[in-house]
C-alpha cells in the first residue's frame, strides 16, 4: 500500500513539475534578482540614490515638489520618501498629464532634480511584474499563484520521495556522488540539495502566496487573531470640500508632525490617496528595530493637514505584525545580508529544479524506449 501511494505521489510530482516547470524557472530567476534589488540598483545608478555633498540644511519638501511639478508638468504627487540617511536623495513619485508615473531623485540640500525614470519601465519594476504577473496582469497573477501552490506540493512530495526506507541509506541521500555518471549526478543534485533547501523554499513559497490569494492572507490573520476582520488600511477624509487654505508648507508639516509623534530614527513615506474619498497615509519605518518593514502610521486630512488617526506599530494586532514580517521573510531581508545571501542561493537552486527534473524525466523515457 505504501509503495503504491509513493508511486502515485511520484507520478503527481513528475507531471505537475513538468506542467509548472517553466513558470517556476521564471519566478525563481526573477526572485533571485529581486533579493538584491536595492543593492544592484544603487550600485548601477549611484547618482540617483546618493548626493555628492551632504549640506548643513535641507530644502522644504514643498519646494522640491513644486520644482518638479513646474518643470515636468506633473499633475499629481503620489508618493514622497524622505530617508534618515543624510547621504540619500529624496524620492518623489508623480503622475504626469498622460497618466504615467515618474520617479524623481532630488538632492534634499539643493532641491536639484538629479534624475527621473518611468516607474513602469524601470528595470526592477519590469522584473517584479514578471515575477508576480508574467507581464499578463490579473491572469498572470493567477498563473503564478497556482504555480506557487503546485510548488508547495512539489516540495512536500519531493521530501516524501527523498525519504529513505532504511536509516543506513540516509548517508547516501545526503551526499552527491560527483564522480558518477551525469544521470546519477543530476539525480543526486536534484534530490539532495532539494532536501537541504526544503525548509527555506517552503517558507519563501508560502509567504509568496499572500500576494496571490486573499483566502491565504485571511487564513494567516485567522491563525494570528482568531478572526479575519481587521482595520481598513484606508481612512475616509473628514473634510469633503477643499477650504483653499495656504499649502506652501503642506508636505513639510506632515513630515514634521510624523517625525515628532514617532521620535525614533526612520524613513518617512507620504502616500497620497489614489481616490477622492480617502485621507493621506504617512508611514515611518523604525530603523532602530533589527527587522525591517516595521512602520507606524498616521492619517492626515488631505485638505487641512490635520492628523486624523495615529496607528503606532505597538498597537497593531498579531495579524498585522505578522503581515509586516511577510515581505522581509519572503525577500530574505529579515536579518540583513546573511539571510539575503541564503535566500539568493536557494532561489538560484530553485531555478535548477525544473531543469534537473526535466533531465530525470527524459532519462526515464530513454530507458523505457530502450527496453
Amino acid at each position: 500500500m505504501k509503495k503504491k501511494l509513493k508511486k502515485k505521489i511520484g507520478q503527481l510530482h513528475l507531471w505537475l513539475g513538468l506542467a509548472s516547470g517553466l513558470i517556476l524557472f521564471i519566478v525563481a530567476l526573477t526572485g533571485s534578482l529581486l533579493v538584491f534589488e536595492k543593492e544592484i540598483d544603487q550600485f548601477v545608478n549611484p547618482e540617483f540614490y546618493n548626493v555628492t555633498t551632504v549640506g548643513t540644511s535641507k530644502k522644504s519638501i514643498d519646494e522640491c515638489t513644486a520644482a518638479i511639478q513646474k518643470r515636468y508638468a506633473i499633475e499629481k504627487i503620489n508618493r514622497i520618501i524622505v530617508y534618515n540617511d543624510p547621504k540619500r536623495t529624496m524620492t518623489i513619485v508623480g503622475k504626469d498629464s498622460e497618466g504615467d508615473s515618474q520617479i524623481f531623485s532630488v538632492d534634499p540640500y539643493t532641491g536639484k532634480i538629479l534624475g527621473t525614470i518611468s516607474q513602469e519601465n524601470r528595470f526592477f519594476s519590469v522584473v517584479l511584474n514578471i515575477h508576480r504577473h508574467l507581464l499578463m496582469h490579473d491572469i498572470g497573477e493567477i498563473i503564478t499563484g497556482c504555480s506557487c501552490l503546485i510548488f508547495v506540493f512539489m516540495l512536500i512530495s519531493g521530501l516524501v520521495l527523498w525519504w529513505p526506507k532504511k536509516a543506513k541509506n540516509l548517508k547516501q541521500r545526503l551526499t552527491v556522488k560527483w564522480k558518477a555518471s551525469f544521470k546519477r549526478v543530476n539525480w543526486d543534485f536534484h534530490s539532495t540539495f532539494g532536501f537541504y533547501t526544503f525548509l527555506f523554499l517552503l517558507i519563501i513559497a508560502l509567504t509568496g502566496l499572500t500576494w496571490s490569494f486573499k483566502w491565504f492572507e485571511n487564513g494567516m490573520y485567522f491563525i494570528a487573531n482568531g478572526t479575519t476582520e481587521r482595520p481598513s488600511p484606508k481612512v475616509e477624509n473628514p473634510t469633503k470640500v477643499d477650504p483653499q487654505t495656504d499649502k506652501t508648507a503642506f508636505y513639510q508639516t506632515l513630515y514634521r508632525k510624523t517625525d515628532s509623534i514617532f521620535p525614533y530614527k526612520g524613513n518617512i513615506q507620504i502616500r497620497m490617496p489614489a481616490d477622492t474619498i480617502n485621507s493621506i497615509l504617512v508611514l515611518k519605518e523604525n530603523l532602530e528595530f533589527n527587522i525591517p518593514n516595521q512602520s507606524s502610521a498616521i492619517y492626515f486630512d488631505k485638505y487641512t493637514g490635520k492628523d486624523i488617526e495615529v496607528r503606532a506599530y505597538e498597537s497593531f494586532s498579531k495579524g498585522d505584525k505578522l503581515k509586516r514580517l511577510i515581505y522581509p521573510i519572503h525577500t530574505g531581508s529579515i536579518y540583513g545580508y546573511p539571510t539575503k545571501i541564503l535566500a539568493f542561493i536557494v532561489c538560484l537552486f530553485a531555478v535548477t529544479l525544473p531543469v534537473t527534473g526535466l533531465f530525470i524525466w527524459l532519462g526515464k523515457r530513454k530507458k523505457k524506449a530502450a527496453n
